[in-house]
């Protein structure tokens, strides 16, 4: 595990993210890092379609996880 520092303005905005998304600072964070890879790697796709990719490799379908 490493620091990695930003901005206080960034770390605001992470903050407010993860209470709307019953999230972790950490994990707002994490997921905001990786679906960037993930649109730098794929600059093709739509956030939309890359988040349909990572779920069919995790063999999870949207219907899956509606039924939970």
């Amino acid at each position: 595990m490493g620091i990695v520092k930003i901005s206080d303005e960034l770390h605001d905005e992470i903050r407010k993210s993860s209470n709307v998304m019953s999230r972790s600072i950490n994990s707002q964070a994490e997921f905001w890092i990786k679906m960037g890879m993930l649109a730098e790697l794929n600059p093709t796709l739509t956030f939309h379609e890359i988040i349909k990719n990572q779920l069919l490799k995790e063999n999870l379908t949207i219907a899956d996880l509606l039924h939970e």
